[in-house]
């Protein structure tokens, strides 16, 4: 069968092994076949409902096999998926839904506080992804899961193109307001027949999918397993608050493959959870969405001489990752940085200096991204495309606003962020659009939110300053619980200070270096600032 899309990998799967085990959380358990006849029945319901080629189907679902059988039934129905983190807050989704011009929303049990924060009714239309109907009366679905149950579990007959787009993943916005990175079949499908072939992942393999399926490193987990015919074990959120339980997860579920973001390993290492020789299964480690602390990974590496380790790069913009480097040893000192290293299979790697020629070796520039990877850009906004993806070197590539050089090996090093974009636990948080929020606060006259690196808390603290109207003595809390309304919580800075006034430069701009430096120092120990209550 020629893979021509994503939904592809599961039917052909489902042709060669039905009864193979695909995907896994807790006690459930779901093979290829029944993976395959669930979303074809789903799909049919969508198509039937009047869903067509092009819409987009917002996924308000938690991780669970549930949600897969739903992202698939939307890409085998001609659709767009759009997933959505259902521990967000009603406003942000609210957005992200009016954005992508949502024709139907598939929702579950995990979802009902959400929904019932949305302004009713809900535009677009609901189906229930469990048996019965849902128990508050206020929400009426147009149909229930048990009504897919009607309808044929055989293959759909499908022209969708490997250029069309698959699914639309919205990440943080400058301007406050989330944008949508648009993912086309053929965008993943080149890393995932890369990676797949790279790491030799086979139909023995137990993968892990640590991220939340809003999340694109979900992505590769998903569709680079069912790609190979392996199983998937779908890691349960609440694990990563008990490093023993987690750890158990591993051993027990026999995982022969970890990805995640590296601030959980981190937290595995602080806890001093892993032991001499664990995992015995475990034959590879990925990571990727931020820079792995040295002295971590050097713990991780010496407790487990069988794993390979490679570090993988890349933005949403350019799906999953454009670079990978695997380490031949344990890094030799704390202090030793590992590289980004080189393009993946399709992929182009390019140090640019600012009129997008080529930097000499060793020599800052921004990285740029080209080759199959690179995406279609962000949904309706035709002038932030413009800005992001250019042409250069005869090619299309993505500015990713990131800054590093490349060693006399070829090896690409990164070294920071040129804005006020930073990377904390995995997740990509615009600092401008924290700010805001904060300022749709009524209470609050004047707010910024700066960044410290902070790399054994996953990556950065965020720290908020802030002035209050006039005759308000607003105090942090009272912030905090504002921006909580609009803000996920990954979001929330987590130190803060009411300030008089808050620092400027000579042009009266917010003196941002002078603003880190006032939670710097308080974090040395070097007092309050005047006028000022603090937490």
């Amino acid at each position: 069968m020629k893979i021509r899309s994503l939904q592809d990998y599961v039917a052909r799967q489902a042709q060669r092994r039905p009864e193979a085990i695909a995907v896994v959380l807790n006690q459930e358990v779901t093979d290829y076949g029944r993976l395959e006849s669930r979303s074809n029945r789903l799909a049919r319901l969508l198509k039937e409902a009047g869903c067509r080629r092009g819409d987009r189907i917002g996924l308000m679902l938690p991780k669970s096999p549930a949600t897969v059988v739903a992202m698939l039934a939307a890409l085998k129905a001609d659709c767009i998926y759009v997933p959505v983190d259902p521990e967000s807050p009603a406003a942000r989704v609210r957005r992200i839904l009016s954005a992508a011009d949502c024709r139907c929303v598939l929702a579950s049990r995990p979802a009902l506080p959400l929904m019932e924060g949305l302004a009713s009714p809900l535009e677009p239309w609901v189906v229930w992804m469990e048996r019965g109907p849902p128990p508050e009366a206020a929400l009426e679905p147009r149909f229930t899961e048990a009504d897919a149950d009607g309808f044929s579990g055989e293959p759909l007959a499908s022209s969708t193109s490997d250029g069309a787009p698959a699914h639309i993943l919205f990440t943080s916005g400058s301007t406050g307001v989330p944008k949508g990175v648009v993912v086309a079949h053929a965008n993943v499908i080149a890393f995932v027949e890369w990676a797949n072939a790279y790491f030799g992942l086979d139909e023995s393999d137990r993968v892990s999918c640590h991220s939340p399926l809003h999340f694109d490193l979900s992505t590769y987990d998903l569709y680079g397993a069912f790609a190979a015919g392996a199983e998937v074990h779908l890691v349960p959120p609440e694990l990563n608050l008990f490093p023993g339980r987690l750890t158990d997860f591993v051993r027990k579920r026999r995982l022969t493959q970890w990805f995640s973001v590296p601030s959980i390993l981190v937290y595995l290492a602080r806890f001093d959870a892993i032991l001499q020789g664990d995992f015995p299964h475990l034959k590879r480690m990925l990571w990727c969405g931020e820079i792995f602390p040295t002295p971590a990974l050097k713990y991780w590496m010496e407790r487990l001489p069988q794993v390979t380790f490679t570090n993988l790069y890349g933005p949403t913009e350019a799906t999953i990752a454009s670079s990978y480097y695997t380490l031949p040893a344990p890094p030799s000192g704390s202090d030793e940085r590992v590289p980004i290293g080189e393009a993946c299979g399709g992929e182009e790697l390019l140090v640019l200096q600012e009129d997008l020629q080529p930097q000499s070796p060793n020599q800052v520039g921004e990285i740029c991204i080209g080759g199959a990877g690179v995406t279609l850009g962000y949904w309706r906004d035709e002038e932030r495309t413009r800005r992001a993806f250019v042409e250069a070197g005869g090619g299309r590539i993505y500015r990713t606003g990131d800054f590093g050089y490349r060693d006399e090996d070829g090896l690409v090093h990164f070294l920071g962020r040129a804005d006020s974009q930073i990377k904390s636990r995995g997740h990509r948080i615009e600092l401008g659009e924290i700010e805001a929020a904060l300022y749709a606060i009524p209470e609050v006259a004047q707010g910024a939110v700066v960044a410290l690196e902070a790399p054994e808390f996953g990556g950065h603290v965020l720290c908020c300053g802030y002035v209050s109207r006039a005759g308000a003595q607003t105090p942090p809390e009272a912030v905090k619980e504002g921006l909580n309304e609009l803000l996920p919580k990954y979001m929330l800075p987590s130190r803060w200070r009411r300030m008089g006034a808050l620092p400027t430069n000579a042009n009266g701009k917010v003196d941002r270096v002078a603003l880190a430096e006032v939670f710097r120092t308080e974090g040395r120990g070097g007092g309050a600032h005047p006028a000022s209550d603090h937490c």
